[in-house]
């Protein structure tokens, strides 16, 4: 999909080939673990259309053609994607009509915060707290509560509806510039990836077996079984919304409002690995240590390119590496 000689961008066809990829992917595994019925196939369905909303906006054409259809004042609506998947899932699957509701306000609540912030500059205490309208609930996972069924897709249902209710509220409607959302590769982007993961790993290696992180322990049953599947998981539903929301959102307004790319580099680094403090065993300051520095490298490449696209990669291939080869 060559934009120029230098630069190529996503094309919706191109979306619309990976997005069936990982849906067939998704519906086979939900298969091989005896799902069926009504309720899987509406589970299925709406992870399916908020994995489409998602991927492809980050299509520049079909982005760029959403905020001109919207326009300025009618982005509001924007919600209404993210808000029609929770409520049709909770009326046909779940029954619950407290989640339901949870779930509604969730979805329309970062929009309306940021009502009164749209086209003036960002770094606004609006846009903070609509930030943590999105993160809070998903990181305490209160969230994982909406969706109780099918358990193998409570993860991915719990992802897809926080990132495309914030792709609606900030792209959409805030248009806050300075995201990298679009997928595009150019000139550079290589390199910059492939730096930016060897000098991670080469420091992260030797650190996280020093204080007992990990432990270098490969399996081949491991590498050829849960491979493939378990890397497509990670790219979309870890790296690429943990990358929005860390540096495409948080380091983007940081930045904005210290003045500072570096200040906000540092500071949303931070965050991010403190983001990690919850996992067993609690308080875990050793995933906090690595996770930092992690986030630093991960947001020096969207900061070097304007895009989220190399640090999504670097965190991709950072956790597929030590899911296989560590433990």
């Amino acid at each position: 999909m060559a934009a120029s000689s230098k630069s190529w961008q996503m094309s919706f066809p191109a979306a619309l080939v990976t997005w069936a990829v990982v849906v067939a992917a998704a519906t086979l595994e939900g298969v091989h673990h005896g799902l069926n019925g009504r309720a899987f196939i509406v589970a299925l369905a709406v992870a399916a259309t908020l994995f489409a909303f998602v991927l492809f906006l980050a299509a520049p054409r079909v982005l760029d053609g959403a905020k001109r259809m919207l326009g300025l004042r009618a982005g509001i609506a924007a919600p209404l994607v993210p808000l029609c998947a929770v409520l049709i899932y909770s009326l046909a699957v779940s029954g619950d009509w407290r989640m339901m509701l949870a779930g509604a306000a969730y979805t329309v609540a970062p929009t309306l915060v940021l009502a009164t912030s749209a086209g003036k500059v960002a770094g606004r205490w609006e846009d903070y707290a609509a930030v943590l309208l999105l993160w809070l609930p998903v990181e305490f996972r209160w969230m994982y509560r909406l969706f109780p069924y099918p358990p193998v897709l409570t993860h991915t249902l719990t992802i897809l509806t926080a990132m495309s209710t914030g792709v609606a509220a900030f792209v959409l409607f805030r248009r806050l510039e300075g995201v990298g959302y679009a997928v595009e590769w150019r000139r550079g982007f290589g390199w910059n990836f492939g730096l930016h993961f060897l000098i991670y790993a080469a420091i992260a290696i030797p650190l996280g077996m020093r204080i007992g992180f990990i432990a270098f322990d490969p399996t081949l049953a491991r590498m050829r079984v849960s491979l493939p599947l378990e890397a497509l998981g990670i790219l979309f539903f870890t790296a690429w919304p943990e990358e929005f929301l860390f540096r495409g959102l948080l380091q983007n307004l940081l930045s904005k409002t210290l003045g500072n790319s570096w200040a906000g580099l540092i500071v949303a680094s931070v965050i991010f690995g403190l983001s990690h403090i919850l996992h067993a065993p609690f308080p875990n300051w050793k995933y906090v240590l690595l996770a930092t520095i992690a986030g630093l490298f991960y947001g020096h490449a969207w900061m070097k390119t304007g895009s989220l696209v190399p640090g999504v990669l670097v965190h991709a291939l950072v956790d597929t590496s030590w899911h296989v080869l560590f433990r």
